[in-house]
């Protein structure tokens, strides 16, 4: 079986809605960081303070064919109707992998059948 990692940078407020996305599409585990960026574009001021909005970094261990599915249901919440995207997802192929609860592996292989 085959693992990518999936990484999701999100809107904080964001955040639920992409995990529970990814949940219901079989996602267990999910680490979730808090995160600041610094964007290409003009910082927006409030009375003088530059305000930096929060963002929530996600990580998740998947089975590969499954990473497609929620990257893409994370990519809609975060481009709804094709407008700007307010966010980044992306994933990597993982090598080599230790301390993945079985369960999950099990719950991957389920997918992977069932898929088929």
């Amino acid at each position: 079986m085959k693992f990518s990692v999936l990484v999701a940078i999100v809107p904080e407020d964001q955040e639920q809605a992409c995990i529970d996305a990814a949940r219901d599409l079989g996602a267990g585990g999910i680490t979730v960081m808090s995160g600041r960026g610094i964007s290409n574009k003009a910082k927006k001021t409030f009375f003088g303070l530059t305000y930096d909005g929060s963002q929530t970094v996600l990580v998740m261990v998947l089975e590969k064919g499954l990473s497609l599915d929620i990257l893409k249901a994370i990519q809609h919440i975060l481009m709804p109707k094709k407008k700007d995207s307010q966010g980044l997802v992306f994933t990597l192929p993982l090598e080599h992998l230790g301390g993945i609860d079985l369960s999950q592996v099990e719950k991957f292989e389920q997918h992977v059948k069932d898929s088929l």
